[in-house]
């Protein structure tokens, strides 16, 4: 597979080409250790069979380490030069037109018309849109079972985290109710170029089965209220969503849960049933995020 790889030599020699200048306001850090994309495919377990969706392919080194694996490949890349580069790239590396397509488009806004019953998601995720990306791809394509995303250490903590850690959130609950999620291996700064401040991890979502899609909406902005206001008892964090805090006592009770717990002391099927308590007792839940 090394020869059909880039190289950091080639790498920016491409970079060149298209007198690219890494943007940090687009999370442009290329990874440039063969090794390195060699183990995430193996750690995202494509194969020849695979339909794969990928985010952020830059300058195409994953994506070529993908492509040698025989799946196909939908390739998401926001950068018009770099969308238009990478068929090139791959072609000049000896794969085949029909194994790769490109889309120049915000991964934020791909939706089932373009990517066509994708099975494994791969992403280089930059800071500031992984955690909108990662839930965007989960609520628009239910035909992914499998995910695999490198984000900044700090990012994984938080998707990864447990009930009552500092790093437990709103990204947590939210994606933890889709699947399960773990810490699948660390990635060093020093493969990718320019070099990042941070180090990065990588993350491995596998979607559950038996998730009720239709309460989506209401549970995410209940969870959001729960972590609006990190020091305050679920019972006053709730109460403007409830009509006061003594409705949301009653509620949470009803539901099995103590009033004067705080929103990280709650696991995903505590939000789940605490919702639909919500719904039975007549609340009206309007969310305010997605």
């Amino acid at each position: 597979m090394t020869n059909q790889l880039l190289t950091p030599t080639e790498i920016r020699e491409l970079a060149s080409k298209l007198d690219l200048k890494p943007t940090k306001k687009l999370g442009q850090n290329f990874v440039t250790d063969q090794n390195t994309v060699e183990k995430i495919v193996r750690t995202s377990k494509v194969s020849k069979d695979s339909i794969v969706l990928e985010v952020g392919p830059g300058l195409g080194s994953l994506t070529l380490a993908l492509l040698a694996t025989g799946a196909k490949v939908f390739a998401v890349e926001i950068d018009q030069r770099l969308a238009e580069l990478l068929p090139i790239t791959a072609k000049a590396k000896g794969f085949s037109g029909d194994q790769l397509e490109v889309i120049n488009k915000d991964a934020l806004e791909i939706t089932t018309h373009e990517v066509k019953n994708p099975n494994i998601l791969v992403a280089n995720l930059p800071y500031n849109v992984s955690v909108p990306v990662i839930i965007h791809i989960l609520e628009t394509f239910p035909s992914i079972e499998n995910y695999l995303v490198m984000v900044q250490s700090e990012v994984a903590d938080r998707l990864a985290a447990s009930p009552g850690s500092r790093t437990y959130g709103s990204p947590s609950v939210k994606l933890q109710w889709y699947g399960e999620v773990s810490k699948a291996g660390s990635v060093s700064r020093s493969v990718f170029w320019p070099v990042p401040n941070v180090d990065s991890d990588l993350v491995q979502i596998t979607r559950k089965k038996d998730v009720d899609q239709s309460i989506r909406k209401e549970l995410f902005a209940v969870v959001d209220a729960a972590f609006s206001q990190r020091r305050k008892m679920l019972r006053s964090a709730l109460s403007s969503m409830c009509a006061g805090s003594e409705k949301a006592s009653e509620i949470l009770e009803s539901a099995q849960i103590d009033p004067q717990l705080r929103g990280e002391a709650l696991n995903v099927d505590d939000y789940v049933r605490l919702t639909y308590a919500m719904k039975k007792s007549g609340i009206t839940i309007n969310s305010t995020r997605s």
